[in-house]
């Protein structure tokens, strides 16, 4: 299988930034380890993050040609209020998992609400990086 983990805003800050809610290890860490995941059940990932909602909608739009299993997103704060990117997930038959590394319902109540969602396949939060590793593994269920 071929996937692809897409990082959104302020991940790249990830093992600096909050470290009580997101844990120490950095972005590119989290990265190598969902990389040996993948490798160890013979699948392909592909990484891209960006700070910006518009190449995180053109990143998504590219998938619509089909050349992944499955998209594995963790938007950050897009995920409470960009529009935009549910309505490019809706653009593409790829199914997409959201993936959020902490509980959101046990943090401010802003972060409650997802308005991407809707639009995904379904969504795996509050397990750290692990998020990520249980969404890639739902794909094969």
């Amino acid at each position: 299988m071929k996937f692809l983990v897409i990082n959104g805003v302020n991940l790249n800050m990830t093992g600096r930034r909050e470290t009580d809610v997101y844990g120490s290890e950095t972005l590119e860490e989290i990265n190598a380890r969902i990389a040996a995941f993948c490798k160890k059940n013979g699948d392909e990932v592909e990484f891209f993050q960006s700070n910006l909602e518009g190449e995180l909608c053109g990143k998504i739009h590219a998938c619509i040609d089909g050349r992944y299993d499955g998209i594995v997103l963790n938007a950050g704060a897009f995920t409470h209020y960009s529009y935009a990117l549910h309505d490019a997930i809706r653009c593409i038959a790829t199914p997409v998992i959201e993936v959020p590394m902490s509980n959101v319902h046990a943090r401010e109540e802003f972060r409650h609400r997802s308005v991407i969602s809707p639009a995904c396949k379904g969504v795996i939060a509050g397990f750290g990086r692990n998020s990520y590793l249980l969404a890639l593994e739902s794909f094969r269920l």
